[in-house]
């Protein structure tokens, strides 16, 4: 019975200090807190004047494919020709580091020579767990 006397207020003392422990911004009097909506103002790098824009972000990395060139990700709707691969989990297909999503399953099976029309879409989450995501449109076997 003592040692659930003890286990009790141990318990009830971590549970108030993790639900303490969430916040992100700085603990000083008066200044702005995480909850508040506030955040402060970003000082620009030394490589940046503060009257120049931020400078248009890079573009992504080219994709390199195992035992292939070098492809570079298609910007808006795109063509990819190639043979289509498996991935690690099931019902996923793969082609040049694309991960197909949609379109006619009938045509991308492995080891089809195809021609897919389409478009990456990098923000979709998917459980295939390889790949950059590419919204297939229509796709025809080469």
């Amino acid at each position: 019975m003592r040692t659930f006397r003890l286990v009790v207020p141990a318990l009830f003392v971590c549970a108030a200090l993790s639900a303490c422990g969430g916040t992100d911004g700085p603990a000083t009097p008066g200044g702005p807190s995480a909850s508040s909506g506030q955040s402060a103002p970003a000082s620009p790098s030394s490589s940046e004047s503060p009257g120049t824009p931020e400078s248009p972000s890079t573009p992504a990395p080219p994709i390199k494919s195992p035992g292939g060139p070098t492809v570079p990700p298609p910007a808006g709707s795109a063509e990819l020709t190639g043979t289509i691969t498996a991935g690690v989990e099931p019902n996923c297909v793969l082609l040049d580091g694309y991960l197909l999503v949609g379109g006619p399953r009938d045509v991308l099976t492995p080891g089809a020579r195809v021609t897919v029309t389409g478009r990456v879409e990098k923000g979709t989450m998917t459980t295939c767990q390889q790949g950059t995501p590419f919204v297939v449109e229509s796709a025809n076997r080469r």
